[in-house]
């Protein structure tokens, strides 16, 4: 038997327009949509109707397993919490970050990032999960065991984008010595002796394993189809060094200057939907807003707020100049779905998954009412 559902009086954000109208679903696809009042079918009562969000880069379920120093939670439970999160945010494709490459801010072992790998995909197979749950690996290219716990992935098929990082000081997201001692000095309670010593460590590990284990994982990455980021570029410089590893997502870009190359050469510019809101970056970088309202903003990422893709789609689509709520949805759907190869969701489209958000705005907030993945209700 045929499962329908029909989804009438509704704003439906399309890829370029918004109609007013009714969604008709059926065996988990989107099967119409018509324009114009609808005798039959759940009443949206006016409410927005748009793509399941898909996010490409979120921190969020370390903070779940490891929520407390030395305190580590069950993973499946873990992973459960985070999912429940990321999915009444409206996220119905969300790529779960992993650390590759430790470092003193870790506070977590290549194992159990791997705990945290397997946990996903016993989830997935038992279908435990609200949102389709692949994963990105954050590679930081200067640790010293960052091939090591890259290989923990070799036969990994749900990795579906590695970025390669260097959070080294003095470079990239930490060009400003005073910006890194304000974010990793305070945070790892260091003197002013100790943090000198902290420098010269991570920087001279930067300079011995950065270039060779750039080359390496992008080469594994090419064979295995899994899709290239890079992070933090802030010169001309790392965007032609991006390019020349096969990179097609610039993650986070520093400086206007970075952004523009990065366009220029294809690349989909990814930043943090907290930017946006905020108005900037916390590490004092290039902000969001600055580089949407000039034409050169792709792709948003919740990063360490799964509720503020939704927010930044909303606020970009309402406040800032030349940009529709069609175009700035596409920004949480369509682009990053189309990154990273996912061709069958991303748009409201016959012939597409139904995964879709119902929502209101209320005093510029938008209230998530509804989430369907697949046709299925899951938050």
């Amino acid at each position: 038997m045929t499962a329908e559902i029909v989804l009438s009086n509704a704003r439906i954000v399309l890829a370029d327009e918004i109609v007013e109208g009714s969604l008709v679903l059926r065996d988990g696809f989107i099967a119409g949509i018509d324009a114009g009042a609808a005798r039959t079918g759940d009443d949206m009562g006016g409410d927005y109707i748009i793509p399941g969000l898909v996010e490409l880069h979120t921190d969020h379920l370390e903070g779940h397993y490891a929520p407390r120093p030395k305190v580590r939670w069950n993973p499946i439970a873990a992973v459960l919490a985070h999912d429940a999160q990321v999915a009444t945010a409206g996220i119905t494709t969300v790529l779960d970050a992993l650390r590759v490459g430790m470092d003193e801010d870790a506070d977590l072992t290549s194992d159990d990032i791997r705990k945290l790998a397997d946990a996903i995909e016993d989830s997935v197979r038992e279908d435990r999960l609200r949102a389709d749950h692949f994963i990105h690996l954050r590679c930081e290219v200067s640790a010293p065991d960052c091939l090591r716990a890259f290989a923990n992935f070799d036969e990994d098929e749900r990795v579906k984008l590695a970025s390669l990082m260097d959070h080294a000081p003095g470079q990239r997201q930490f060009v400003n010595l005073e910006t890194y001692a304000y974010y990793y000095q305070r945070k790892l309670k260091l003197s002013d002796q100790d943090f000198q010593k902290f420098c010269e460590k991570r920087m001279g590990e930067s300079a011995r394993n950065s270039g060779p284990n750039r080359a390496f994982i992008a080469a594994a990455c090419h064979e295995r189809g899994i899709v290239l980021a890079s992070h933090d570029d802030a010169t001309t410089g790392h965007v032609e060094e991006a390019i020349e590893q096969g990179v097609r997502v610039a993650e986070f870009p520093t400086t206007e200057e970075a952004a523009r190359a990065s366009k220029a050469a294809g690349l989909g510019v990814l930043m943090g939907a907290p930017n946006v809101m905020r108005g900037g970056s916390h590490s004092g970088n290039v902000s969001a807003r600055t580089l949407a309202g000039n034409g050169l903003l792709d792709i948003l990422s919740s990063d360490y707020i799964p509720f503020s893709l939704i927010q930044s789609a909303f606020f970009l689509g309402d406040m800032v100049e030349g940009i529709s709520l069609p175009q700035a949805v596409a920004m949480v759907s369509k682009n990053p779905a189309e990154a990273i190869g996912l061709t069958d969701r991303g748009i409201i489209e016959q012939g597409r998954r139904a995964d879709l958000v119902r929502v209101r705005v209320d005093d510029h907030v938008p209230v998530v009412r509804t989430v369907w993945r697949q046709g299925r209700r899951v938050a």
